[in-house]
């Protein structure tokens, strides 16, 4: 009696236990290798299907007020820093139509609205490396069609900047030589996924790289 106890007992853990253990692990792997995919399409669902569009205008400080100041240097106490996920600038490429408003910062409330730049490199007039990022099927959908001699334009509250382009680069997301962020001059770089009009993020990154050819410089950092 005691042995068919044991046996029923063991058919159980085959039977049951054992099986819905095995479909709860299949279940988590399922989930965290499709989670990514899911997203995007909820992403994309929600844009085709909401009754309106999302108004994100309200979501964001803006402290940039344009100037025609046509200064060599500006002072870095006349300079208003931009805080994280504050528009301060905008930025446009005539020949790309590329004209975005540029936020310091690249979060997603950010890059719904325009272009970012990258917290971890610098802002204009900084005499360093600006790394800005930029939706391929939206605001920067226009690098498509970048030539190398195009001018980029920077305009900010403490003066307006211009970039030559020098190159382009495809390359993949992991590819931290694609810029240089340590670099002791000023220079700008543009980037964004690839391939242009695709949806949802990719793993691939298409660069733009620029010199500057005008635009104050901000002195008194260090003092």
């Amino acid at each position: 009696m005691k042995k068919s106890k044991n046996k029923s007992k063991k058919n159980i853990k085959n039977f049951i236990i054992f099986p819905v253990a095995l479909c709860l692990v299949m279940f988590i792997f399922v989930f965290a290798v499709s989670a990514p995919f899911i997203s995007n399409i909820v992403s994309i669902g929600s844009m085709f299907m909401a009754d309106k569009q999302v108004d994100y205008s309200k979501s964001y400080d803006n402290i940039f007020i344009p100037t025609d100041t046509n200064a060599d240097t500006v002072n870095a106490s006349d300079v208003d820093f931009p805080g994280i996920g504050k528009q301060f600038g905008e930025l446009s490429i005539e020949n790309c139509d590329v004209d975005a408003k540029l936020f310091y910062g690249d979060s997603s409330v950010p890059l719904r609205n325009g272009v970012g730049i990258y917290a971890g490199s610098f802002i204009p007039g900084y005499g360093r490396t600006i790394l800005v990022a930029g939706h391929n099927n939206t605001y920067f959908n226009g690098l498509k069609n970048v030539k190398k001699g195009d001018v980029v334009i920077i305009s900010t509250s403490y003066g307006n900047y211009k970039y030559k382009v020098t190159g382009t680069k495809l390359t993949t997301d992991k590819d931290k030589k694609a810029y240089d962020l340590s670099a002791k001059k000023e220079n700008l770089v543009l980037y964004t996924c690839y391939p242009f009009d695709s949806l949802g993020l990719t793993n691939q990154r298409f660069f733009v790289y620029a010199e500057k050819t005008s635009g104050p410089v901000i002195t008194g950092l260090y003092e």
